[in-house]
């Protein structure tokens, strides 16, 4: 059995490209332009400006299988434009081309052959309301994510609940041209080679849902915890600066005064001749006081009155 090999960023991108011809389709996904020499991985990464840690993930688990990866190391903004760009290269190009060389290795006036079609445009129809989908909701609400965004009414669960196993039809397009079909069939190298084609796009369907639900969604998930938590401590953060707001405005200019008769070490009686106010209206405004400032002794208004800046140290008796 053939050892696996794992890809690094010190390989040779040409060395990934001959073990695996496949590789030039996540080339064209990520944006890396052929003609790259003998350049390695990390340095043809970096000239196409791609992560290099989340090129090597996605060929390595696409190519091998290989899921040793750490999330926290991968680039959701590479992945976000890995799979824009698989979509448009699977819509605009992959389906009606595969399409075009079905209709022309079938007789499509046969009954048989139009049922054909049919199911394969059907097929057609659901990928492209798939990724539709997915275009029109999921992108643009992780490019929210990114910026710091969040949706009150989608969340990536809502996304995983429509995110079905759309390769399954063509597994079953394949399988009934195989059973079914005639074997006299005219033009069967043709028919061969476009079923050789189906099962490649077969393929290439179960790797992009593969890095859609072991990478992309994890790391939307983590994304959303992240930001859900900063809007939390945010919370937090501002409760506490209104409570220190509120609590350095909530005595009246009288409250204030009173405090310092107290930690001047007036007594009641001194404090309402001081002030001009009855001995109850000074107690009145000490209960005032205790029950805003959680604090009863005079020892403690004295530390209150010295840290907010009522009294100086300085003029207190010794």
């Amino acid at each position: 059995m053939k050892a696996v090999k794992i890809y690094e960023a010190h390989d040779k991108m040409i060395t990934l490209i001959n073990d695996n011809y496949n590789v030039l389709q996540s080339l064209s996904a990520f944006g890396i332009s052929l003609g790259f020499g003998e350049k390695t991985v990390e340095e043809t990464c970096f000239t196409n400006r791609v992560d290099t840690t989340t090129f090597l993930a996605v060929v390595n688990m696409t190519i091998n299988g290989e899921k040793n990866y750490d999330l926290k190391t991968l680039s959701v903004g590479t992945l976000l434009h890995y799979l824009e760009a698989c979509h448009r290269y699977y819509l605009d190009y992959q389906l009606p081309f595969v399409r075009k060389e079905l209709s022309e290795s079938i007789y499509i006036n046969d009954k048989l052959g139009k049922l054909i079609l049919q199911m394969y445009d059907e097929y057609a129809q659901e990928i492209r309301k798939h990724m539709n989908y997915e275009e029109r909701m999921l992108f643009p609400y992780v490019r929210g994510l990114m910026n710091g965004q969040s949706s009150t009414t989608y969340d990536i669960d809502t996304f995983v609940k429509h995110h079905d196993e759309a390769e399954k039809s063509l597994k079953e397009l394949k399988s009934l041209i195989i059973k079914y079909l005639p074997s006299d069939i005219h033009n069967s190298n043709k028919l061969t080679s476009t079923l050789f084609l189906i099962h490649n796009n077969e393929e290439w369907l179960a790797n992009h849902q593969e890095v859609e639900d072991s990478m992309f969604v994890p790391l939307v998930k983590t994304m959303e915890e992240n930001l859900k938590n900063e809007r939390i401590n945010e919370a937090i953060s501002a409760f506490a600066n209104a409570d220190a707001a509120e609590e350095a405005e909530v005595l009246s200019d009288r409250e204030k005064e009173v405090i310092v008769s107290v930690v001047q070490g007036m007594s009641n009686k001194e404090i309402g001749e001081h002030l001009c106010i009855s001995v109850n209206t000074v107690i009145t405004h000490r209960k005032h006081i205790a029950r805003k400032l959680q604090i009863h002794s005079p020892a403690g208004l004295t530390i209150y009155a010295i840290v907010n800046g009522l009294v100086e140290i300085d003029s207190l008796k010794k």
